[in-house]
């Protein structure tokens, strides 16, 4: 059966997840659920992406994540990629962690009444998986944002963005409206919520988002499938056109992209080469190493526009090149230094 095409387009939410391969653990530790959250961390930086809750399990997460560009495919492929190989190493293993592809739903966040489903179904899915025992709190399950939306704005990560979760609710970021957001999700849970009016009751549209992550592609109302439906047929013929370095058409990332484009900026000035010297440096000059090195840990852009920009020969010998260049990273101090330089350079750009 052919791979579904995901549907990408900037300002995108999205229902993330992804279960352990045979549903097996995909964390096995606290040191686990430490590395899997600095992981999406380092992944929201690279790709601009904006996580609006998650929670992690023994053997799954979900998240609610917005994508301002359209990348999510090369987001998710880091992510989970770079996690697996983590994961691997810290416990001399090898394999797949994940089963098979992540599950994408796009959810219409115009519509209050699916963000509202969607941040309560994340945050209530510990108790639904039996982690918090009869009468715990609710706030009790420590590898869930509902930590983050209950503490105060300076602990949070800055890639979790709870202002627009509580503002559906109508709530503002401070003291009362946090434990109001949590009033409500006990509420849910216990079922006890008044209808809203002109709204679905919470449990209804529970159900349907269950229905959805086993059989749908997308979460929201009839006219929002139709655009989707409508914007995947536009985009049809160039997302069939594969691009070598594994992105489609539709999906280049310009986040990614314009941050590569700083770090070259930044090394040229650091280094006083032009382009044209830059490129025409032989491939195990330092420099191009270094750059080519922090391009790659940066940014979640493949090899094939890595080797392009620097003019590095093929894909297996410049991703060669650049494990070689991390080993030597470690050992030298003066490199980790001048590496440290372009990247502060960078970091005050952003």
């Amino acid at each position: 059966m052919a791979r579904q095409l995901r549907i990408e387009y900037a300002g995108a939410l999205y229902h993330i997840m992804a279960r352990g391969d045979r549903r097996e653990p995909i964390v096995s530790d606290d040191t686990d659920y430490n590395m899997f959250l600095e992981t999406l961390g380092e992944m929201c930086q690279r790709t601009g992406c904006v996580v609006h809750a998650y929670v992690i399990l023994p053997n799954h997460y979900h998240l609610a994540l917005e994508t301002p560009e359209a990348n999510l495919v090369g987001g998710m492929r880091w992510l989970q990629n770079t996690y697996t190989r983590r994961y691997n190493t810290r416990h001399k293993l090898w394999g797949h962690v994940f089963g098979g592809r992540y599950k994408s739903l796009l959810v219409d966040g115009g519509d209050l009444k699916y963000f509202r489903c969607l941040l309560e179904y994340i945050h209530l899915n510990p108790i639904r998986a039996g982690l918090v025992p009869p009468g715990g709190r609710l706030e009790s399950y420590e590898w869930s944002s509902l930590k983050e939306y209950l503490s105060v704005p300076a602990r949070r990560p800055k890639w979790l963005c709870v202002e627009r979760g509580l503002s559906v609710y109508g709530l503002t970021d401070n003291g009362s409206g946090r434990r109001e957001y949590l009033r409500h999700l006990c509420a849910a849970h216990d079922q006890a919520r008044p209808k809203l009016a002109g709204l679905p009751a919470v449990k209804e549209l529970g159900l349907s988002l269950q229905n959805c992550i086993s059989r749908g592609w997308y979460f929201g109302s009839q006219i929002f499938g139709e655009q989707l439906l409508k914007m995947s047929g536009e985009d049809l013929a160039e997302k069939q056109t594969k691009r070598a370095d594994g992105y489609y058409g539709a999906q280049l990332q310009d986040h990614g992209e314009l941050r590569a484009r700083g770090i070259l900026s930044a090394g040229l000035k650091v280094f006083g080469l032009t382009e044209s010297e830059l490129i025409g440096l032989r491939n195990t000059d330092y420099r191009k190493l270094l750059l080519a090195e922090a391009i790659r840990a940066e940014t979640a852009l493949g090899l094939d526009w890595i080797r392009s920009a620097l003019n590095m020969g093929d894909r297996s010998y410049c991703s060669h090149l650049i494990q070689r260049q991390k080993h030597c990273l470690k050992n030298s101090p003066k490199l980790r230094a001048i590496r440290d330089k372009l990247l502060n350079i960078i970091r005050i750009l952003d």
